[in-house]
């Protein structure tokens, strides 16, 4: 008798569902927006045959869905705060993610667009710059140059000054970082149009500064940006350089360090970009310069330390009084890696700097640029558009 009360207990014990080490993950999506009170629940692939019925037992509300199919069994319901802990704790529950509005990916052609920005959302030709609605939304871009012109109505409102390490004048008295700024983001040259623009000053009129005083700069950027609220990411731009450096280099590797994307440009000497700092640092973006015939342009370093190439040549962009200036450079192709870098951070979500980089690099148009040397990755930076 006992022995057949013992084995009538067995069917009973492996019935019972295994207690879970740790409650099921809640996820809420970044960047969406979220639908209050309303929850799918993904089971695991290999739950029981009655554990859908089982977790929907737990809540009252009728569920708006039911997820019945090989790979994916779940449900997506109202919940409240009980029925979450429930559900989270529940054996058969893999995760439980926040519903969440989804829309349509609106991609939006500017007509007349400067060329350089028009180039970038084309697998050829420069017809329109062609670029999703995000537009940088949700990033912050900082500008370590010369300053930026804030109040230029091409900003929006989203420019603003936040540190000089070279002079008493917190303005642009040269033109250059107003210029560089518009490239990343304004709202008719830019490559990330709703991206905020932060101003760090380290050259001056002239445009010149000291490596003292472009490192504070840097390492402001390292530290301000993690006080900054930047939900979709951040990058930095230096359009700038001077010879090799070990100084700003480290500079550069602690701000990627921090999490910060930097494009640097190449330099604009004809030369071996691994001459010159920081665009000979392995961690940062470096750009070289193209012209409106997907040339190098003749200026343009060169070299296995250059990841991309981008517009630089006859560039049109904001100036300072509210101004415009059509300039070239390899200082004028870093800021559409920047813009693009803010762009894709809105667009695909958070990826590290360097993987952002070489993933810049991985979908661009390759082997269409001419006057390329041996050594040298002939790779023109692309944003993605699905028209090409």
């Amino acid at each position: 008798m006992r022995a057949a009360t013992l084995l009538s207990l067995l069917p009973l014990a492996f019935a019972a569902p295994a207690k879970r080490a740790e409650p099921a993950p809640l996820i809420k999506p970044r960047g969406s927006k979220l639908v209050e009170g309303k929850y799918i629940v993904k089971l695991y692939e290999n739950a029981a045959i009655t554990a859908l019925e089982d977790t929907m037992s737990v809540f009252k509300a009728d569920a708006d869905h039911v997820y019945n199919v090989q790979g994916f069994k779940g449900f997506a319901s109202a919940l409240t705060a009980e029925d979450l802990e429930k559900l989270q704790n529940h054996p058969d529950v893999e995760f439980i993610e926040q519903d969440a509005i989804m829309s349509i990916n609106a991609y939006t052609t500017q007509s007349g667009a400067p060329w350089g920005i028009s180039r970038l959302s084309h697998k050829t030709g420069t017809n329109g710059y062609v670029y999703d609605s995000s537009a940088g939304s949700g990033t912050c871009a900082y500008v370590i140059d010369t300053g930026i012109y804030t109040s230029h109505s091409e900003f929006e409102g989203r420019a603003q000054f936040l540190a000089n390490y070279v002079d008493s004048s917190n303005t642009d008295g040269n033109g250059h970082g107003t210029h560089v700024a518009g490239t990343i983001g304004s709202a008719t040259y830019g490559v990330a149009k709703k991206t905020r623009l932060y101003a760090v000053k380290v050259l001056d009129s002239s445009g010149s500064g000291t490596t003292s005083g472009v490192i504070a700069g840097m390492n402001f950027v390292t530290s301000d940006s993690q006080t900054r609220d930047c939900p979709a990411g951040t990058v930095a731009n230096m359009s700038l350089g001077g010879g090799a450096s070990s100084s700003i280099n480290s500079a550069a590797r602690a701000m990627i360090n921090a999490g910060v994307f930097l494009a640097v440009a190449a330099g604009n000497d004809n030369q071996n970009a691994a001459n010159s700092s920081p665009a000979s640092e392995p961690t940062v973006c470096t750009v070289g310069a193209t012209t409106q015939s997907d040339a190098r342009a003749s200026y343009s370093n060169y070299g296995s330390v250059v990841d991309i190439f981008a517009p630089g040549s006859s560039i049109l962009s904001t100036w300072t009084s509210g101004r415009t200036n059509t300039i070239s450079g390899t200082s004028m192709a870093t800021p559409h890696i920047a813009g693009l870098a803010a762009y894709l951070l809105a667009l695909e979500g958070q990826r590290a700097p360097q993987t952002l980089c070489s993933y810049i690099a991985s979908t661009a148009n390759t082997g269409i640029l001419s006057g390329i040397p041996s050594g040298t990755a002939n790779r023109l930076a692309f944003n993605g558009n699905p028209s090409g």
